[in-house]
């Protein structure tokens, strides 16, 4: 379960999204990359990188430590960016927050370093798994922090939850963008990774992940259910679905990985 605390000090806005996320200091003195629910997405991009970023970890993937964080409105007053100003108005109360790793650079996959066959594999069923459409050469969204590769950025995984439409039957579809994962390339142990991942997303660890979401931001964002308890028990499911479906988008992963080498 994340830790929560409170923001002290807006530092600086990331203009690399849409979403305006920002540098900000906390009263535990240390520096994080805020993601604001008030933000183009609202809430859902905040649940898709909470349970995104907690499976992540539970599979044995690296990603900065992820907080909860409290913010006062009052926070901007002396921001002489409108927008900004208004961002944070807009994000009274809990937002996400990832511990920034000074120092840190964008993988590049020309550059370097190669990642090992093991780990890009367990990137790539991962990110098949939550339908991450953001991890391309263009947008890695991978950081190179002292030679080993963290994930960021799950934002726009768990699409599906933007409609709802269908939701438990397109669980169990393919996943055709992983033909375009910046990582297919060295992703040679597909086989193993999925059977890693079919260990490490128990039941247990799926309803303990999706139980630990703030219920404000269930109550915020749309969805078709009665009750957040409802909300939470559909993400569930469709979790649960995702790790019975395995097989098949692994195996996409792994077409699409032979069409490329």
């Amino acid at each position: 379960m994340p830790r929560t605390i409170v923001a002290t000090r807006y530092v600086t806005p990331l203009r690399e999204g849409g979403s305006l996320p920002a540098i900000v200091e906390a009263e535990d003195a240390g520096l994080y990359v805020v993601k604001f629910r008030g933000a183009g997405q609202g809430a859902k991009a905040l649940i898709a990188e909470y349970i995104a970023a907690e499976l992540a970890r539970a599979a044995g993937l690296r990603v900065p430590e992820m907080v909860l964080m409290e913010l006062d409105p009052a926070l901007g007053r002396n921001e002489p960016d409108s927008e900004i100003r208004g961002l944070i108005k807009a994000s009274e109360g809990l937002n996400l927050a990832l511990d920034y790793l000074p120092g840190s650079v964008t993988f590049d996959p020309v550059a370097g370093p190669a990642p090992s066959a093991a780990e890009a594999s367990a990137i790539v069923a991962f990110d098949a798994f939550i339908t991450n459409v953001d991890r391309t050469p263009k947008n890695p969204n991978l950081l190179c922090w002292h030679r080993e590769l963290w994930l960021i950025d799950h934002g726009a995984s768990l699409y599906f939850h933007h409609a709802w439409v269908d939701w438990e039957e397109r669980s169990q579809g393919r996943f055709a963008p992983i033909k375009d994962h910046v990582l297919l390339p060295w992703a040679s142990q597909l086989t193993q990774a999925e059977a890693t991942l079919r260990g490490k997303l128990t039941r247990e660890v799926v309803e303990a992940t999706v139980q630990g979401l703030p219920e404000g931001w269930l109550s915020a964002a749309e969805s078709p259910f009665p009750t957040v308890d409802a909300h939470r028990a559909a993400y569930v499911t469709w979790l649960l679905k995702r790790v019975q479906a395995l097989p098949a988008f692994i195996e996409e992963a792994a077409r699409a990985r032979a069409q490329l080498v």
